[in-house]
Formats: C-alpha cells, structure tokens, sequence
C-alpha cells in the first residue's frame, strides 16, 4: 500500500507541476520582459487611447516605410511583435518612455497606424512625426498643405 501513496503523490506533483508550467508560462515571460524593461503589455492597454491615422497604402508599405522612419527620427525599436502588428520603440536611445506602433490592415489599400503610450506627450510627439514623414513618402512632391487640402 506504501508503494501506491508515493506513485499517487508523485503523479499529483507532476501533474500539478505541468498545469503550472503551461498556465504560467505566458505570466513568467510577461514578468521577465517587464524586469527587463521591454514589456508592452502597457503599450497595448494603452492602445484605447491611441492617436490614429488611417493612410491610403498597403499594410507592407506602410510597415517598411515606418520602418525607415524610426532610425531617421532617432527612434529606438526595443522589441516587434508580429502577431500583434506592433513596433515598440523608446523616444530615443537616452529617453526610454515606451511607445507603441500598431499598424491595422483596414483594407489591401488602406492602412490604419495608432502610437499608444503612457505619456502623452511622447504620444503626440512620436504620432507627428511618423505621421509627417510617412504623408511626405506616400505623397512625394506635395506640400503638406496641399496633401491636406486634397482630402
């Protein structure tokens, strides 16, 4: 009988070691990123108020030229999720407030991009810049004016 209750309590501490293993898992990598500073669960909370701008170019556009756009501004990506269509970046290598690029597939044409942060102001600031830069790719040869009062 002896030998039944030790295989019993083996099989029940393996069994609750995998539930927590797996149930856990997302938590402890989610803990991880957040000691190392690359988190961007706030970033996507934060994504209710998120400035928008929707441009008339296709999600792999868009992407690649946001891409571009990053390093020319001084931006830093410290993390990309593919999945959640998201570029992380801090303001710059020195100030590390934590910005989210989202970038929506509205349609094969259109494409729709949201910068998220905690601070307001690292919202603004980044949202006028890559929107700024990425109107002047799309639209070469117009004046910011111009391409706004076309629309």
């Amino acid at each position: 009988m002896r030998i039944q209750s030790s295989k019993f309590k083996t099989t029940i501490l393996i069994f609750v070691f995998c539930i927590f293993n797996f149930l856990g898992c997302a938590s402890i990598k989610e803990a991880a990123k957040q000691i190392a500073g690359c988190s961007t669960r706030a970033l996507e909370r934060a994504r209710t108020k998120a400035i928008r701008k929707t441009f008339a170019c296709s999600y792999a556009i868009c992407y690649t030229e946001v891409k571009k756009i990053i390093p020319q501004k001084g931006f830093y990506i410290y993390a990309e999720d593919k999945k959640k269509k998201l570029i992380a970046i801090y303001v710059s290598t020195t100030d590390t407030t934590p910005v989210g690029i989202f970038l929506n597939e509205i349609d094969p044409l259109h494409t729709e991009i949201e910068v998220s942060s905690l601070s307001t102001d690292a919202k603004e600031f980044v949202s006028k810049n890559i929107f700024s830069l990425l109107e002047k790719y799309l639209n070469p040869g117009q004046e910011e004016g111009q391409a706004n009062a076309e629309k």
